[in-house]
Formats: C-alpha cells, sequence, structure tokens
C-alpha cells in the first residue's frame, strides 16, 4: 500500500520536483533525526537530501569530536557518513574519561546521555574493603564495579557538570544496579534520592531497592562468610516487607538484565553554570544491608510519549 508520502509526491510532482536538494537538507537540519527520517518518505528528493553530511552533522553535538577524541576505543570516526557516525553513536555508548563514563546519543532527538561509573561516584566507605568491594564482571559496561558487602550507612553520590549536557534539556537521572539471591537490609527501609545544582536547593524522594526474588539477577560472586556483626547489627522488621511496587516507586529492569531507579529529574537552561549533583542514601533506618551491586548512575533526556 503506497504511503501518505507517496501519494502527496504523485498528487504533486513538479513541486518537489523545482526545490533544490541543498534547500531540502537545510531544511531538514532544522528538524530533529526523527523528523529527518519521517521527512525523507516524501519523496526522493527528500530521500537524497536526507542522506547529506550536513543533515547529520547538525544533530551531532558541537564537541562530538573531543569527545570521540577522548574516548577509549574508535568512535566511529572512519565511518564513511555522518549518518553512519550518528546511529554508532547512539548504539554503541563510547567509554570515556579513563574508563570512569559512558556516552551516548539519544536516537530521537541527537541530546547527549551519560553513565557515570561506579569508580566515578563518590561513595562512602568505599575504599574500605570491610564494606565494599570492586569487581569486574562481564555484564558491565565498565571495567569494574563497586559490590556491597555490608554497611549500615548507605550512601552514593554522582556529579556531572552541567556544561556537558545537552541545553534546554529536561534529563532524568537514574541508579543502575544488581541485586543478588544474598542481597539484605533494604526490603524495610526507604532509601532517599535528590538530584539538583550542587548548592542549591533539590529535589528529594523517597525509594525502595528491593526488587523481590523474582527480579534478582545472577552474577560470579565470590563466595564469602558474612562476618558475625553484620549478622547482629541487622534487624528485621516487625511489620514485614514493603512492596516497592505499590507506589511505583521501586527499580524497573532494563533491557540491558540491569535494574534502575529513578533519582529525579532536572531541566538544563542553556548557559546554566555548575553540577549536577545526583545522590541516594539510607542512613536512617540503622540497619545492616549488604549484597548490592552498583554499576553507575545513567543521566538520558525525558522522552515525552506522543
Amino acid at each position: 500500500m503506497p504511503s501518505r508520502f507517496s501519494k502527496m509526491e504523485d498528487e504533486c510532482p513538479d513541486f518537489f520536483g523545482s526545490l533544490p536538494e541543498g534547500f531540502v537538507a537545510n531544511a531538514l537540519s532544522l528538524t530533529s533525526p526523527r523528523d529527518a527520517c519521517r521527512l525523507s518518505l516524501v519523496s526522493s528528493l527528500f530521500r537524497s537530501a536526507a542522506e547529506w553530511d550536513a543533515v547529520w552533522e547538525s544533530f551531532l553535538p558541537e564537541d562530538y569530536q573531543k569527545i570521540m577524541a577522548a574516548a577509549a576505543e574508535d568512535g566511529g570516526s572512519s565511518s564513511s557518513s555522518k549518518k553512519q557516525l550518528f546511529l554508532r553513536l547512539c548504539d554503541r555508548p563510547l567509554i570515556i574519561d579513563g574508563g570512569n563514563k559512558s556516552f551516548w546519543l539519544e536516537k530521537e532527538s541527537g541530546k547527549k546521555c551519560y553513565m557515570l561509573g561506579a569508580r566515578d561516584l563518590s561513595i562512602v566507605w568505599g575504599d574500605t574493603p570491610r564494606y565494599w568491594r570492586w569487581i569486574s564482571i562481564p555484564e558491565s559496561r565498565f571495567a569494574e564495579v563497586a559490590e556491597l558487602i555490608s554497611v549500615c550507612w548507605f550512601e552514593v553520590h554522582g556529579r556531572i557538570s552541567t556544561s556537558m549536557l545537552s541545553p534546554d534539556t529536561t534529563y532524568v537521572a537514574f541508579i543502575v544496579f544488581k541485586s543478588t539471591s544474598e542481597t539484605y537490609g533494604f526490603e524495610y527501609q526507604p532509601a532517599e534520592v535528590s538530584i539538583g545544582i550542587s548548592g542549591h536547593k533539590t529535589q528529594t524522594r523517597s525509594v525502595f531497592l528491593e526488587p523481590g526474588l523474582d527480579h534478582r539477577r545472577q552474577h560470579p560472586l565470590i563466595p564469602r562468610r558474612r562476618m558475625g556483626m553484620f549478622h547482629r547489627g541487622h534487624r528485621a522488621n516487625p511489620i514485614g516487607p514493603i512492596n516497592p511496587n505499590a507506589n511505583g516507586n521501586g527499580p524497573k529492569e532494563r533491557e540491558d538484565g540491569w535494574l534502575e531507579i529513578e533519582l529525579g529529574e532536572y531541566f538544563i537552561k542553556k548557559g546554566e553554570e555548575g553540577e549536577l549533583e545526583m545522590s541516594m542514601t539510607e542512613v536512617k533506618g540503622g540497619n545492616w544491608k549488604g549484597a548490592l551491586v552498583i554499576q553507575g548512575i545513567e543521566i538520558r533526556p525525558k522522552i515525552c510519549k506522543t
């Protein structure tokens, strides 16, 4: 069945044929990657114009060459076209900043996305082997992830400069983690999450990290015997565990098999300077908790469904 755009081309062949291809390419560059792909269905002229490097160059961030140069791998600089490079940066995140961050583009808008790896986060007691340890697992995009052994004071912070993000964009931050068969201590007490510009008032809310046994994911953990002091500090809740999904503030499973919890959202204004700070803490319950694996904090544009 012919498309609506094909029918339009049949009805108005002279109109589309009279437009200079460069004019069409310039018009497409003022839209978005999603719209450019849709408009390429209008006619063969639009389809050809939508392949121009100038169109896809406009969808790439101004500093994309600098980001690629700092990547720990080939960022697709050998791609034969800017469209291929754009799609490469959407489908395969680049590992940057010495292996501590990853960068990619949101396909529909071309907005910047980042994940701050666990090594790029500030984790209270993170360098104390009795509380946390650093391990490598094949399903992580980073060389190391942080595995919680056991703490009663859980606190994780991440920061990223607003200049690294796309302007005039609402960003949503998520902590990306795995729960294992040994995870304990998060089923009774909510954690507090926040997001905002460092040094200013931040948005806060409560979330539950415990997803339930059916959503726990296994990964190679080195067997160990929990220390007696941890067991003595682990207090059960007399009213039983709370259902984290009752209010929609529990973790959600991602396509890559990890879990994520939203930390909040923030609108990055053009020209705004500062550091966007995101955090997750659980310091009020006093109970011991452990066996959680943190890959990092992901920051990506908010997608409005249409």
